[in-house]
């Protein structure tokens, strides 16, 4: 047939997809705004973990565990109890957490004294020292003593125990190549280092050794240890 085609009309957008169209761009362009929302609202929602968590190790130390109650712990860390039970929804999630973080900070101190390019026993054992010092090790401390009489709190304790010192073996393996030919003595100078530094912290702190003592003792330790290390050949 002859004739000429119909010119095509151009597409012309309805009111509703121009709405349309008009939201998605405004959708696009506010996304980065959003997320940035969102990353700073994860940032502060850590830090009031953290502030938490914090404030539950001062309560530790400053009352024990009997008497670590959530009321305290929001109190010492200047939040409302509601504040609290957003972050944490009850006490047991809360000593959870404390307990994974103590743990952490244990690994993370280990870890720094141990990759230094030379492994010094004086240093490594110093450095286990003085985090006994802090504390960290004295909640921890209250926290294993009540859970000899605590099933709900060993019920806690037991598996993230258990990750622990998976953790901790597989990092020391890691850490320290040169004692790969000799596992069992490496074991028992691991084994021996927590033991005895362990029960000295303790003993200081009950008054039941002077700290004058202390020196001495970590020497002795230290030769210990020497005696145990694998010959370089």
């Amino acid at each position: 047939m002859g004739g000429t085609a119909n010119p095509v009309r151009p597409y012309a957008k309805t009111n509703r997809e121009l709405r349309l169209s008009t939201s998605t761009k405004g959708t696009t362009a506010n996304a980065p705004t959003r997320a940035k929302g969102a990353t700073m609202q994860a940032a502060k929602a850590a830090q009031t973990r953290k502030r938490l968590i914090d404030a539950t190790v001062r309560c530790l130390v400053k009352y024990g565990y009997a008497r670590a109650t959530t009321p305290r712990v929001a109190e010492e860390a200047g939040l409302s109890r509601g504040a609290m039970m957003h972050h944490f929804e009850n006490g047991p999630a809360l000593i959870k957490a404390t307990i994974a973080e103590l743990h952490e900070k244990r690994l993370r101190a280990f870890r720094r004294a141990a990759e230094k390019p030379e492994h010094d026993v004086v240093a490594l054992v110093e450095t286990y020292w003085s985090q006994l010092q802090k504390p960290g090790f004295i909640a921890f401390h209250e926290l294993v003593i009540a859970a000899r009489t605590d099933k709900d709190l060993a019920a806690i304790m037991q598996p993230l125990q258990e990750e622990f010192w998976g953790r901790f073996n597989d990092q020391a393996a890691t850490l320290f190549p040169e004692w790969k030919v000799a596992p069992e003595q490496f074991e028992l100078a691991m084994t021996l280092s927590q033991t005895m530094l362990e029960g000295m912290a303790i003993a200081v702190q009950t008054n039941s050794m002077s700290e004058d003592k202390v020196p001495l003792m970590l020497e002795q330790l230290e030769n210990q240890i020497r005696t145990l290390m694998p010959q370089a050949t």
